[in-house]
């Protein structure tokens, strides 16, 4: 049973393809402690591609957060040091085929919402791109 009291994990990586298989495998441990096991296949889904982007994008080191309301909404969103906005996803049924570009269209697809922001820190710049899943089952979801 998912807990109500909200919680937040952050796990910064450096940039190597690596990395990625690191933040899945670390996702699936939190959310399986945190009573979250229903909504693991898709997060780690979700998470795999935003920091996928976020490493084979940029140059720099970048960060998975994984937060949880506590009210039922799971945001995850992957930090990386560049500020450059991402390259907004192509429809789904276009961007399936491709090799490349299918990312964010996968995430627009199946998270509840998704956006990205700026950030600058400290003189050090950069974007956030995350999305929210909702606890309840995906058709209650998008029948509600």
């Amino acid at each position: 049973m998912p807990e109500n009291d909200p919680w937040e994990y952050s796990l910064y990586v450096p940039n190597d393809p690596r990395a990625v298989t690191i933040c899945r495998r670390t996702l699936r441990l939190i959310l399986t402690m945190h009573g979250l096991i229903r909504m693991v296949d898709l997060a780690e889904l979700l998470a795999t591609e935003l920091v996928s982007n976020a490493v084979r994008h940029t140059k720099g080191p970048a960060a998975l957060r994984v937060r949880w309301s506590g009210t039922g909404v799971l945001r995850l969103g992957a930090w990386d040091a560049d500020p450059s906005p991402p390259e907004p996803p192509q429809p789904f049924e276009r961007a399936v085929d491709r090799e490349d570009g299918r990312g964010l269209a996968l995430v627009r697809a199946c998270a509840d919402v998704w956006g990205w922001q700026p950030l600058s820190r400290e003189g050090n710049r950069g974007k956030f791109v995350w999305c929210e899943l909702g606890a309840a089952p995906a058709a209650a979801r998008r029948t509600a």
